[in-house]
């Protein structure tokens, strides 16, 4: 399979959008909105919920259901591109991404009324668990039925402008959600919403669940998917036209690599990544950060639409091309403006207080730990994970093999402990006496253990942020309508699913988990930014020399 310009294509471009249309995006966006405002519930109230729900369990279940909750979120994501993307190019675009909504709307519907750890014991985590797992089979299904359904009503020529609202769905699903959450927990105070108030953003979510199915009943299949049942050519196995055949494999490899893998560590570095870099590395207050990432993506959001409606002016590839090629550039002295205007006190003590680790290199592991359940108990472990914590840049030094692990700030030198097969309450007692005596230093030497909110530059740091935004919607914008137009009809929903939610899922889901074990390794608290700026690289590559672009591509044909 190729992906070849049709010479003799119509272009519907000076028409106005008509009411049908409107209709087809406002129901596909609104559902999309509507799914992920319940996906990211989640991730902003996971510590409450695992309060709620984990409280009791004993270390070895809650692995298992720590490691479940998170495949929900990025491992499933994969499996249900791969059943509704199968469907939908079986049965239609329409009925299945009704199908993943009601999934979607239910399960978090649900989540509001299970019973906490406390009351109904094992059950209720074992009940959030499924609930999360039929969530991110519902998520990995809904974005491909979505854009693929819009795409295919979009006019020749239109397609990214169309296929744009879609995209803003994910931006604005978080800024809901994250509205929601903290005007609930205002009105009620943090100790009525961590009691039962939690539940509130969730049950609430059953009154846009409601609108959403009650719009998309309404809508009809899809022109293209129609006109293929009509004339016979659906595929009888869309799984095995679309991975077991290598002219389609070929395609779906490139747009993993060469597209949705750049995009989706662009877009968590801007969302995600720079949210977790100003609570947990600047020490911002949660609070205040969500705000400022909150203003940003309002200020940001129309370039969603701007960067659609160009592709179709310019093409797809060089805008996403452009996007990485920016970002991987820029990321460095970006991070270091944000760090100089929401907490200049702790620039200063990078560049005035060295703090050197040294320890046994064959001891220091590389800190990946993805559902936050893996305990360090190596001396250097012990000792690098507390400074990546404090956000203290260091430097390695090797050490001769047995050699217990040590920091020094300044003049000052704490020496680490073995934690290896101590009993946990005298692990616990050491850790705390290492954390004291390091804290100690560190302070002493100027490290904020938070940031002064006297001192956040709010002005300067929401415009940092809205930059990093316009990133976003450099690559993601453009993005739907190019993974449409890869693929033919017949399994374009199954095709175009897999590589997207790979890409996002995996490639980007892993993002901030996989900065703090460079950063924890390394020492510097921007080397984090090497993972996006590698894997936007990589797309960049591979995207410029082996992606063609689409936009002229007729996908009725």
């Amino acid at each position: 399979m190729t992906i070849a310009s049709t010479p003799a294509v119509r272009y519907d471009q000076a028409r106005p959008m008509t009411r049908e249309e409107k209709k087809v995006i406002f129901a596909s966006s609104l559902g999309t909105v509507f799914e992920w405002y319940d996906f990211y519930l989640y991730g902003s109230l996971s510590a409450i919920i695992a309060v709620q729900f984990f409280s009791g369990v004993n270390p070895t279940a809650a692995f298992i259901f720590a490691l479940m909750a998170f495949a929900a979120g990025f491992f499933v994501r994969p499996f249900g591109a791969i059943v509704f993307g199968r469907l939908g190019d079986l049965v239609g675009r329409k009925y299945t991404f009704l199908v993943t909504i009601l999934l979607m709307g239910v399960s978090t519907f649900i989540v509001g009324l299970l019973p906490s750890y406390e009351s109904a014991g094992i059950i209720a985590p074992v009940a959030l668990i499924v609930l999360r797992l039929l969530q991110g089979l519902a998520l990995g299904g809904e974005y491909g039925g979505a854009a693929t359904y819009v795409a295919e009503h979009a006019p020749q020529g239109r397609r990214g402008f169309y296929t744009s609202w879609i995209q803003t769905t994910a931006t604005l699903g978080l800024f809901l959600s994250l509205l929601v959450i903290l005007g609930t927990r205002t009105y009620l105070g943090e100790e009525a919403f961590a009691s039962w108030g939690w539940r509130i953003p969730f049950l609430v979510s059953v009154v846009l669940l409601g609108i959403s199915v009650w719009i998309r009943l309404q809508l009809n299949e899809s022109p293209a998917f129609t006109k293929m049942k009509e004339e016979g050519k659906l595929s009888k196995a869309p799984l095995t036209d679309s991975f077991a055949r290598w002219g389609n494999l070929k395609i779906v490899i490139l747009a993993l690599l060469g597209l949705t893998a750049g995009q989706a560590v662009v877009w968590y570095t801007g969302q995600f990544y720079a949210l977790f870099f100003l609570t947990q590395t600047l020490k911002v207050n949660a609070a205040d950060a969500n705000i400022m990432i909150a203003v940003s993506l309002a200020i940001g959001t129309p370039f969603f639409i701007f960067f659609g409606w160009l592709s179709d002016k310019i093409g797809r590839k060089p805008i996403i091309m452009a996007g990485c090629l920016i970002a991987a550039v820029t990321y460095f002295p970006l991070f270091q403006a944000i760090t100089h205007a929401a907490n200049p006190a702790l620039e200063r003590a990078i560049a005035t207080a060295p703090v050197t680790v040294t320890a046994d290199p064959n001891e220091c592991s590389f800190q990946f730990n993805p559902v936050g359940t893996s305990k360090f108990v190596t001396s250097c472990d012990i000792a690098k994970s507390f400074l990546a914590r404090r956000s203290v840049n260091y430097t390695n030094v090797d050490a001769p093999a047995g050699t217990v692990a040590s920091i020094k700030v300044g003049e000052t030198v704490i020496p680490s402990f073995v934690g290896v097969g101590l009993p946990a309450d005298e692990f616990k007692a050491k850790t705390d006496e290492f954390v004291k005596a390091a804290t100690a230093a560190v302070d002493g030497a100027g490290y904020p253990a938070k940031a002064d909110p006297a001192q956040v530059n709010w002005t300067m740091t929401i415009a940092l942020l809205t930059v990093l935004v316009i990133y976003v919607t450099m690559v993601y914008g453009p993005i739907a309508a190019m993974l449409v137009e890869m693929f033919p009809t017949r399994i374009r929903y199954t095709s175009m699913s897999l590589p997207y939610h790979i890409g996002n899922g995996w490639f980007g889901g892993f993002l901030p988990t996989t900065a703090f074990a460079i950063v924890a390794a390394t020492g510097d608290i921007y080397s984090g930014l090497w993972y996006p700026i590698v894997i936007a690289v990589m797309t960049l590559v591979i995207g410029t020399l082996f992606i063609r672009e689409t936009k002229n591509v007729d996908i009725h044909a």
